[in-house]
């Protein structure tokens, strides 16, 4: 399984060489009226941080396609990711599949140490179109997790001892 490269998908750009990805949840506090309690009620915000290597021949189509993905013009979106009328822009990747995506933000560098790679950084957002997609979305994300817990796994971290000035 080490030979495995899964990629990461965002939209239908595969992401071959992902060095980060961080997913931050928010979640609406209420106040319980005339109490100092509160409680959570709602999550309110999902966003995806990606770190990626764009490298190949290809590394400038999957740049004009996450470009193309970022629009924001509801008449145009569509017609660069078709289902986006019925749903955003989907994620999936190990850690979550989440629906209803959209790029927030997109930063590429290319230096002199890696001319024939992009370094991307892409932000998206959650924007639930409707309550079926998001339940939808939560499901799958839902047998992700169940899927994953299933498979058995080893660690290819090894326990390292600390020592304390020379004695263990």
């Amino acid at each position: 399984m080490s030979g495995l490269n899964v990629p990461v998908l965002i939209g239908p750009v595969p992401l071959l060489t992902v060095t980060s990805l961080t997913v931050d949840e928010g979640y609406q506090v209420a106040q319980t009226a005339g109490s100092r309690l509160a409680q959570l009620v709602s999550p309110t915000t999902r966003t995806i941080t990606v770190e990626a290597v764009l490298v190949g021949r290809t590394r400038l189509l999957m740049k004009k396609g996450l470009e193309a993905m970022a629009l924001t013009s509801r008449a145009l979106a569509p017609a660069t990711a078709p289902l986006m009328n019925l749903a955003g822009l989907p994620v999936v990747c190990g850690m979550t599949i989440s629906l209803d995506m959209q790029i927030t933000g997109l930063r590429f560098t290319q230096s002199n140490q890696k001319r024939d790679a992009i370094d991307a950084n892409i932000t998206l957002e959650q924007v639930p179109r409707s309550s079926l997609s998001a339940l939808i979305g939560e499901a799958a994300d839902l047998l992700l997790a169940a899927g994953i817990a299933a498979v058995p796994t080893v660690s290819d971290m090894v326990p390292v001892r600390r020592q304390l000035g020379g004695t263990l």
